[in-house]
């Protein structure tokens, strides 16, 4: 009955429609942002925008590439919009009626609606105009948390789960909300004290963050022994690094991804409710045939099987839930450690751990490798949950029917001697393996050359005896590939399925690596992040921009102090060399690496090459 009465309940709010009018009220903020934002360079005379002045510039949501600071903000931004999200990817919010032909472009306008109804969120956090922007964040805030508290408490409860599952399905998006207005009246006192002269303006942000100047300076220090032992946690799991920190890229898509993943176990779970009701109806269909036809009906057996069979599948699938959730959750973490090592190793110039094709990727399927990885780890991330789960149960159910039932039933002895004989078979197969890899040590291998040798040369020894041992083996081994063919299938299948959602590893054998689309977004998304964010390459143009602005401003080079000194006068040339070779003997290895003069032939490069080898 409650659930009935829930069913009918209709809220005055249409959450698609209000999407639809959010609209409205997302173009004036972007407007307002835009008049605020000047353009850098100014249109010439007989341009039609020459009209506008320097105003209307472009605004942007957030910097996707090179964005520190304000990260956590930003990835709360992004779980405000995870309900809409998962509309979209259930491709349940259709805008248009059109075709089904042309249903990508269907999705794609509705993609572009959502993100500009939320645009206003990122746009107001990332404006410099910070008085104007929390105002116009904190009213826009407002409205969404209002509609949605609105849409929560006139119909609380719902026909799946029941009781406040409305609010199951929301109280993610709220708790981002409330966090966005806390933000933006943050960034109002703050904006309106200096605005009152109460506190100073922050100075013009650099481009080199604090991370990357302290990860220079790490380089450029001398290795020191570790005083420390490192804990388990650090060895084994994740070890933090003052000197590294996550783009808001990252930080969203993580933010967003256990959002969603949260609100996708909600949806399945409700799915498998109003499936348990229906088989539940079926069931006692069964049972008044059973009662009817008391115990004695032909089909009875069949049916107490389908019965026992309907109520282990539900009990197992609802046990498998929490591991399959932990081990996406586990995949989430994971993939942000995976993210450290691979950038950190590009970094140090390190590309062994690619597979060769993508060790020189095309630079246009990075850039739009960058733009699909947040949203294909998501949906990775969602499908690889449902893959995982049903491979789970099916795990759960082959145990259940192998192990657990047959003790219900009153045949455990049975089952225990199936059991015996199965591992006394696979222990003899593995037993006969092993026989020939010490047969092959002890009697085809000649010995070791020396006593610090780890094993035998691969010489043949005794080999009259190697071929008749090969010979007679041939046959059987035939018979011992085919249980080795089906091992492989089964792995490849059950690890394939276990890794489906990790976008950071290919699932691919070598050389077919190219076939992984997710995996080739991952490599692209590396190397745009290495080549923009890299902590040298960005600590380098640091210096240039701060030498260009000092000679703009006609203020004293870095060497002054040097030239007005009291003694003798020192050359441009003669300083430049004297620091090259400071650098040359605190850096070796960057001999190498010089353009060799017209005098020096190969063979003295190969000689110096040689010296700092040894």
């Amino acid at each position: 009955m409650t659930r009935q009465l829930n069913g009918t309940c209709t809220s005055s709010v249409d959450m698609e429609l209000f999407l639809h009018y959010s609209l409205i009220p997302s173009l004036f903020i972007i407007l307002i942002l835009s008049f605020l934002q000047r353009r850098e360079h100014r249109r010439q005379r007989d341009d039609t925008s020459y009209l506008l002045g320097n105003r209307f510039g472009i605004i942007m949501p957030l910097d996707f590439v090179g964005t520190f600071s304000n990260r956590w903000s930003y990835g709360i931004a992004f779980g405000a919009t995870a309900n809409k999200v998962m509309f979209l990817f259930s491709e349940g919010y259709q805008p248009l009626q059109i075709p089904q032909w042309a249903q990508a472009f269907e999705l794609l306008i509705g993609g572009f609606e959502v993100g500009l109804s939320h645009f206003p969120f990122f746009a107001c956090l990332s404006s410099e105009f910070q008085l104007v922007s929390s105002i116009l964040g904190f009213c826009y805030s407002l409205i969404w948390f209002a509609v949605t508290v609105l849409q929560v408490s006139q119909c609380p409860h719902r026909q799946f789960v029941g009781k406040y599952e409305t609010l199951m399905f929301y109280w993610p998006s709220l708790l981002c909300l409330a966090f966005l207005l806390g933000r933006f009246l943050h960034m109002f006192v703050k904006a309106l004290r200096v605005h009152l002269g109460w506190e100073f303006q922050v100075e013009e942000k650099s481009i080199l963050e604090t991370h990357q100047a302290e990860h220079v300076k790490q380089l450029l220090r001398t290795p020191r022994p570790q005083e420390k032992k490192k804990s388990w946690f650090q060895t084994r799991i994740y070890e933090w690094d003052p000197c590294f920190q996550f783009p808001s890229r990252m930080i969203g898509t993580i933010v967003l991804a256990f959002i969603c993943l949260y609100l996708f176990i909600v949806i399945e779970f409700c799915v498998f409710v109003y499936v348990r009701d229906e088989l539940d109806v079926f069931e006692n269909k069964l049972e008044s045939y059973i009662t009817f036809t008391n115990h004695s009906g032909v089909l009875t057996p069949v049916i107490l099987q389908v019965k026992e069979l309907i109520s282990v599948t539900k009990g197992v699938w609802v046990a498998t839930i929490l591991p399959a959730s932990l081990t996406c959750v586990s995949y989430l973490f994971h993939i942000l450690v995976c993210y450290r090592k691979h950038i950190k190793r590009l970094w140090a110039g390190d590309k062994h751990f690619l597979p060769l094709k993508f060790h020189n990727p095309a630079s246009s399927a990075s850039v739009v490798a960058i733009a699909r990885y947040s949203g294909w780890q998501i949906a990775y991330i969602l499908w690889g949950y449902l893959i995982i789960h049903v491979v789970q149960s099916l795990c759960g159910m082959a145990v259940m029917y192998g192990l657990v039932l047959p003790i219900v039933h009153n045949q455990g002895l049975e089952m225990l001697q199936g059991l015996g004989i199965g591992i006394l078979t696979i222990s003899i197969i593995v037993g006969l393996m092993i026989l020939q890899m010490w047969i092959a040590a002890s009697f085809f291998l000649q010995p070791k050359l020396g006593t610090a040798d780890k094993q035998k040369p691969l010489a043949l020894n005794n080999r009259k005896a190697f071929h008749n041992f090969n010979y007679f083996l041939f046959f059987y081994n035939v018979l011992l590939g085919l249980g080795a063919c089906l091992s492989r299938l089964l792995i490849s299948c059950l690890l394939g399925t276990w890794l489906i959602a990790r976008i950071d590893r290919t699932i691919m054998q070598n050389g077919y690596e190219g076939a992984d689309m997710g995996f080739s977004a991952w490599i692209g998304m590396l190397y745009v992040d290495h080549y923009h964010t890299n902590p040298v390459l960005v600590s380098f143009c640091h210096i240039l921009i701060a030498n260009h602005k000092e000679k703009k401003l006609q203020q004293t080079t870095k060497y002054w102090c040097l030239n007005q000194s009291a003694g003798p006068r020192v050359s441009a040339r003669s300083r430049t060399r004297w620091f090259l070779l400071q650098t040359l003997i605190n850096n070796p290895r960057l001999i190498i690496h010089r353009k060799l003069k017209s005098g020096h032939s190969s063979q003295e490069s190969q000689i110096l090459m040689a010296c700092l080898e040894s």
